[in-house]
């Protein structure tokens, strides 16, 4: 399973949201889309939401490359090992952002 983390300042709020409506209406390779989060939560630098998705092969990674609009999106499967999912396994799209992996240790 892969975890996609789509990040937004709150000025982008209208610009993930309709990203998460699109997402969900579109995609049925979707496992799992979490509410938007208004605040820096965890290891996240920004609000953020989740998509949780088995595996690329119905092209989720491209698409959503196409539509997040110049939204920040990590992407790193999960292994069990957050530290490393999130640093060494970990995936961008757009601009890379800080990851607070001090919350891992």
């Amino acid at each position: 399973m892969y975890h996609a983390h789509v990040y937004f300042d709150l000025s982008q709020e209208s610009q993930a949201t309709r990203l998460h409506h699109e997402i969900t209406a579109n995609r049925d390779d979707i496992l799992r889309i979490y509410p938007l989060v208004m605040r820096k939560v965890g290891p996240h630098d920004k609000p953020m939401f989740e998509v949780h998705f088995n595996d690329n092969q119905q092209g989720f990674v491209n698409w959503l490359d196409q539509h997040r609009k110049g939204l920040s999106v990590l992407i790193h499967p999960n292994t069990g090992n957050d530290l490393q999912d999130h640093t060494d396994n970990a995936v961008w799209l757009g601009e890379e952002l800080p990851v607070h992996v001090d919350t891992f240790r």
